[in-house]
């Protein structure tokens, strides 16, 4: 039985592979919060990773308070960036990175989806603290693969959905950013996606086992207001949504205003094309009952 290192635990994916793990038999899951596992702490990551063999390593911790890391940004970096060059020193042999990252690291101009060879421009801490994490693992573990996601939701912890279903049966109206476009993922589909790409990974010869950087998220695109629209629709919330800019919500950190993905080179090699963001929306909001 192989086994599969998880940080993050107490995150949205940490509790999505923490749902999902009985349906893999196979695997021996260690799956870890800040309290087992902190990613701030070099020690913490040497005593985790020298404590047993790991096979994989899926790391869905992170610092995630985009707006909180313009003014804690000796954290975000610890976590996000230097954290990877500790797990860089610390990995076992022949254990395999999946790292968890993040569209904010393009931040670049486009009309057209971005493909994992497009130039990076990260603006704001969360995102250089991310897209230095990337480079560590990049330049330090071979065997990795590196996990770039978008608008990320679950029925678990915090985010935008759920906060939709709380503050829609409350408000008249809503003043949401309708200029950033971009396409909402269910975590849970990242965490189905991640444990198809590590049986795929055990299925083949190792000469034919893809490394790299990668793209994923639901299918489709929308913004901001209209993903709230959606939500509202779907659970007959009457709350009405207007439309505001990026420039005028006014959040401390920059956001992204493309942020819509290709996902080629994930259904290339590895032959996972992602759901309807609608679908899986649906699926996401029955299970929390909204």
């Amino acid at each position: 039985m192989k086994n599969i290192l998880v940080s993050g635990g107490t995150g949205q994916l940490g509790q999505e592979i923490t749902y999902l793990q009985h349906k893999y038999p196979q695997y021996q899951f260690d799956i870890m919060g800040r309290a087992q596992l902190d990613l701030e702490s070099e020690a913490s990551i040497k005593n985790v990773l020298t404590s047993k063999k790991y096979d994989y390593f899926i790391n869905a911790g992170a610092y995630t308070a985009v707006d909180k890391a313009e003014t804690d940004a000796s954290t975000a970096y610890a976590i996000n960036g230097m954290a990877m060059h500790h797990i860089s020193n610390y990995i076992p042999e022949g254990c395999t990175l999946i790292h968890v990252s993040t569209d904010y690291v393009y931040h670049i101009k486009s009309e057209k989806p971005l493909r994992e060879s497009d130039t990076c421009n990260p603006q704001g801490v969360y995102a250089r603290s991310k897209y230095q994490g990337e480079q560590f693992v990049r330049a330090t573990i071979p065997k990795s693969i590196i996990l770039r996601t978008s608008w990320v939701y679950s029925t678990y912890g915090n985010n935008f959905v759920k906060t939709m279903l709380r503050l829609g049966p409350e408000k008249e109206k809503l003043s949401i950013v309708s200029d950033q476009v971009g396409t909402p993922t269910y975590a849970r589909n990242i965490a189905t996606t991640i444990l198809s790409m590590i049986e795929t990974l055990d299925s083949q010869d190792v000469a034919d086992r893809k490394y790299g950087t990668y793209n994923y998220t639901d299918g489709g695109s929308t913004n901001w207001a209209d993903f709230a629209r959606h939500i509202f629709e779907v659970s007959g919330i009457t709350c009405r949504v207007d439309n505001t800019t990026t420039e005028a919500y006014g959040a401390a950190a920059p956001r992204p205003l493309w942020s819509v993905l290709s996902c080629e080179k994930i259904e290339v090699d590895y032959g996972i094309v992602g759901r309807s963001w609608k679908e899986s929306l649906l699926e996401c909001m029955e299970e929390i009952g909204g």
